[in-house]
């Protein structure tokens, strides 16, 4: 399903953890890493399309993350040529996304790389919000970083147990954590 210009629909999804750290995953068989992505189907709505996609590529369902925003509007990228089948050259130029952000209320063990027959990733990792675009093909990289961008305004700032801000509390503990299955919860000090 393309539209008038040649782009097809999609959308792209921003996963953060509780310390606000982005879900990062490793294309099968391949050196690049980037967020889970994937078209919108006839009929579909993009929030569809992104929970759909979500459980797919990663195995999340809707009870695991918290939609926390989205862009205003469409992010536009060319796939080069030698990119696109022969038999849609001329007609499809790239993806048209708009971009989610989510938070992880779920727990990590609740991710499910092989939750659909054709698995998209075969690693993954949290990693920082201002994720290294280089390991990412390069012509998605301007949209990755206009997603970015946008969305970075429903981060909030982290407090970590380990700031200078808490240093001098009195009987600081840390919370037990279930070494199996973490919780993505932020560690806090009592």
């Amino acid at each position: 399903m393309l539209d008038r210009e040649g782009f097809r629909p999609n959308v792209g999804i921003i996963l953060l953890n509780a310390n606000n750290e982005v879900w990062w995953g490793k294309r099968v068989r391949e050196h690049s890493w980037q967020f889970p992505q994937g078209g919108i189907k006839y009929g579909e709505s993009p929030e569809q399309a992104m929970f759909r996609e979500l459980e797919e590529e990663t195995g999340l369902l809707p009870e695991h993350v918290k939609v926390i925003g989205r862009t205003r509007d469409w992010l536009r990228y060319e796939v080069p040529d030698h990119f696109i089948k022969r038999e849609i050259r001329g007609h499809y130029r790239g993806q048209k996304q708009i971009w989610f952000l989510l938070r992880m209320i779920g727990r990590d063990c609740d991710v499910n790389l092989r939750a659909s027959n054709h698995p998209e990733f075969d690693a993954w990792r949290w990693h920082d919000y201002w994720v290294p675009l280089d390991v990412v093909i390069e012509f998605k990289r301007g949209v990755y970083q206009l997603a970015l961008q946008e969305l970075s305004r429903y981060v909030h700032r982290v407090e970590h147990p380990s700031s200078n801000r808490n240093r001098y509390l009195r009987n600081q503990q840390q919370p037990q954590k279930n070494q199996d299955c973490k919780k993505t919860e932020p560690e806090e000090s009592k």
